[in-house]
């Protein structure tokens, strides 16, 4: 099957992003554990790995499209705290968010429908897994005072 170059290129875009996520995920959760966080580290260690399989599956669809995966990832951000690094992973989640809705929005344009769901299902992770979950940890650290916050994680 031959996908759109259109598509392709936008698929692209979104393994980097993915790709970027991951290594961001897998250098915040090593962090974590080197200081103690335990469950900082098994939450985003998880994370990590959810990340490594939307690469995985954006490499297929890919190629499934007839196109080749590029597998150089965006820019990372490593926070050097624990707040630093839940605000610079919540970024990264808003901003696949909005390349997400982009591309859907391309996909409808080009009338890849197949292509559409699978992103659509893609944003639902996105925005009701990982970025929710990164904004309830920012709520309870300014609710509960950092401290508290850190003590609860490890």
């Amino acid at each position: 099957m031959e996908g759109k170059k259109t598509v392709l290129a936008c698929m692209n875009s979104l393994l980097a992003g993915e790709l970027a996520a991951r290594d961001q995920y897998f250098i915040h959760s090593r962090m974590y554990a080197e200081w103690g966080y335990t469950k900082l580290y098994e939450r985003i260690a998880h994370e990590m790995e959810d990340e490594t399989g939307h690469a995985d599956q954006f490499i297929r669809r890919i190629l499934m499209l007839g196109g080749t995966p590029v597998v150089v990832p965006e820019a990372i951000n490593v926070g050097k705290d624990v707040v630093a690094m839940l605000k610079a992973d919540l970024a990264v989640e808003l901003s696949v968010r909005q390349h997400l809705k982009d591309a859907i929005a391309l996909c409808e344009k080009e009338q890849d429908y197949v292509t559409r769901l699978f992103l659509v299902e893609q944003l639902k992770d996105t925005e009701e897994d990982h970025a929710h979950w990164l904004e309830q940890q920012l709520r309870l650290i300014d609710a509960m005072g950092l401290q508290n916050y850190l003590q609860s994680q490890a």
